[in-house]
């Protein structure tokens, strides 16, 4: 797959309804759309594996239990603590080779096993860690996917919310703190985090990259084509920088607002 079909995957994910997001071939497009021509069929059947391990156990065990040992007893998904910062920990082909990776990484896989299975999970956006919200008998409950997918205690979330610099009134509510998101949104989480390490590492094609493909997955949001156009101007690419300015415009509608001084700067050194 070269990068422009990749494009074209993510931009028919775009438009699919939340309730039909097709999580794991997007994020096999993410993956190719930064480093194009890989065989992207290990994530495929690392993924059947999953779902037909997960099928078998359920019914035997509890959904959380189920989807805990399916995924890091069976398969050996796994947190990688000892080279966090790798950029291969947020590659979804990489991730299926290594069995390691970063929890939003590894949420793909726990996400997609668990739709084919039927088992109810989603993700949750939680500040600096990305956790699993899978519905019980006994009600909803948190997974750790970077931690061999355990379970999170209400009073751990509260903990982590608090060190993560929520307030006390907003860690005490659960109801906030599991509170799920979609599967693209899961996606588009891992998307921004690659978009935060390329600009720390000042690799701005990369950002550039990811800006798009958060562009592509969710057309209706303004706020990537901002991020495009900034990693554009680090390029020193004014026209493409100008291009994406104007797209964030057209999005944004009356919402929107960008700074005419930063329209006029990129037209005055185009000049």
């Amino acid at each position: 797959m070269t990068r422009d079909e990749a494009e074209t995957v993510l931009e028919e994910a775009g438009q699919a309804d939340d309730a039909d997001f097709p999580l794991l071939e997007a994020a096999i497009a993410c993956a190719i759309h930064d480093y194009p021509f890989r065989d992207p069929e290990p994530v495929r059947t690392l993924a059947r594996n999953a779902a037909e391990r997960l099928a078998e156990r359920i019914g035997g065990e509890s959904p959380d239990d189920a989807l805990t040992e399916t995924m890091a007893a069976d398969l050996r998904l796994n947190g990688d603590l000892l080279r966090y910062d790798d950029p291969a920990n947020t590659d979804i082909i990489e991730v299926a080779e290594r069995r390691r990776g970063l929890s939003a990484a590894l949420a793909v896989f726990y996400l997609d096993a668990a739709k084919r299975a039927g088992v109810e999970a989603r993700g949750v956006d939680f500040p600096n860690h990305f956790l699993l919200r899978v519905e019980t008998p006994a009600g909803p409950v948190a997974l750790d996917p970077f931690s061999q997918g355990r379970l999170v205690m209400p009073s751990e979330l509260s903990r982590r919310a608090l060190r993560a610099g929520l307030t006390p009134h907003v860690a005490d509510r659960l109801d906030l703190l599991m509170a799920p998101v979609s599967d693209r949104q899961a996606l588009i989480r891992l998307q921004n985090v690659l978009f935060s390490r390329a600009i720390r590492a000042e690799d701005f094609q990369s950002a550039e990259r990811s800006a798009v493909r958060r562009a592509l997955l969710d057309p209706e949001d303004h706020r990537p084509w901002l991020d495009v156009a900034a990693a554009r101007e680090k390029q020193g690419a004014l026209n493409g920088a100008l291009e994406a300015l104007m797209k964030a415009r057209i999005v944004g509608g009356q919402d929107m607002v960008v700074q005419p001084a930063a329209m006029d700067r990129l037209r005055m050194r185009l000049n």
